[in-house]
């Protein structure tokens, strides 16, 4: 009996150590370069990033920005911030500009760039940049992380010469990022200066190592005019937790449908950005609004399409809160009209 008292003493101490846990909240599992997850505390966590936060400042933070517009679809012409650069591209003021980013362990050939740019070329002529950040293939992905406000300056430096030099609309202007890259969106939107980008698009934004109540640390719906999250791997690889003023739940936001097992959340992590590109083209991710994210979570939005679909641009003007998205396992993913 004692040795049984013991035994059942030992299994509610491992599972509230396990429920101990939480990802986002008292600690992170952080990705390493082998597929894996190692849980760090929180307090270890933000002590590390603060004491190298400092030492960050004298690190190299190579970024290089490569514009497409419909006359050089296939080839980038690498821009810089000086008017020899822009004046001799192809550069133009009047068409819309779209920056992509991409996150960790990725670079500038990833489906956010080119699949993103294909499905935006099909609304016309655009500026296309693709931001190519080199401190993302790090093998240490808090060293990734330390560099993401960084980037971000530098995108909104290159956003404000545009501007002050070359005639650029912010009203025209969006930044699409996913993973990492959706908070390097958000810090090239808080440094953009004398008004605001009109629209940041966040793919799933990271959560390891980024904190949901400190807001002025990652993506949020203040460094837009208007901000849009798809959160497709939530309480994993992403946030689980409203990132944009409309935030999307695709099949209630933690897995999705066709990823199989899906150990690493690559799989569903990697789907906001494809449901993004075939919303852009097809405008056909019908949702059903909900009174809160977990009522999204848990698919409990009744059965009532709204006026709102996912990824539209019109969703600018009429769109605030969660909403829950049905998907296929395969394409077309959105379930049409």
């Amino acid at each position: 009996m004692m040795k049984l008292l013991l035994a059942l003493a030992f299994c509610v101490v491992a599972a509230s150590a396990v429920e101990h846990k939480i990802n986002g909240e008292n600690g992170w599992y952080v990705p390493q370069a082998d597929g894996t997850f190692e849980w760090v505390d929180k307090d270890k966590a933000e002590a590390y990033l603060e004491a190298h936060a400092e030492r960050e400042r004298s690190l190299l933070n190579p970024v290089t920005f490569y514009l497409y517009t419909k006359s050089n679809q296939n080839s980038g012409q690498e821009i810089k911030a000086n008017k020899a650069s822009i004046s001799a591209s192809n550069f133009n003021p009047n068409n819309p500009t779209r920056f992509t980013i991409h996150g960790w362990s990725s670079s500038a050939d990833e489906y956010i760039n080119y699949g993103v740019r294909n499905a935006w070329f099909t609304h016309g002529d655009m500026n296309m940049i693709t931001v190519d950040w080199g401190r993302a293939r790090s093998v240490d992905y808090a060293s990734s992380v330390l560099a993401v406000p960084g980037v971000g300056e530098q995108v909104a430096d290159l956003i404000n010469f545009l501007r002050t030099n070359f005639g650029l609309s912010l009203d025209n202007t969006m930044i699409i990022g996913h993973s990492l890259g959706a908070h390097v969106s958000g810090f090239a939107g808080k440094n953009v200066k004398n008004g605001q980008v009109h629209t940041i698009i966040g793919l799933d934004p990271a959560l390891p190592l980024y904190s949901y109540d400190s807001p002025n640390n990652r993506l949020n719906s203040n460094d837009a005019y208007y901000v849009e999250s798809i959160q497709t791997n939530g309480g994993m690889l992403g946030f689980l937790k409203p990132i944009g003023k409309g935030a999307f739940y695709p099949n209630g936001g933690k897995s999705q449908p066709g990823c199989g097992v899906d150990l690493t959340g690559s799989c569903s992590h990697s789907r906001s950005v494809i449901y993004y590109a075939e919303s852009v083209t097809q405008d056909n991710f019908p949702t059903m609004k909900c009174g809160d994210y977990q009522e999204a979570v848990s698919k409990s939005c009744g059965s009532t399409y709204s006026t709102v679909k996912m990824g539209a641009v019109t969703n600018a003007y009429m769109v605030a809160g969660d909403y829950y998205v049905p998907v296929r396992s395969e394409y077309p993913y959105g379930y049409g009209n």
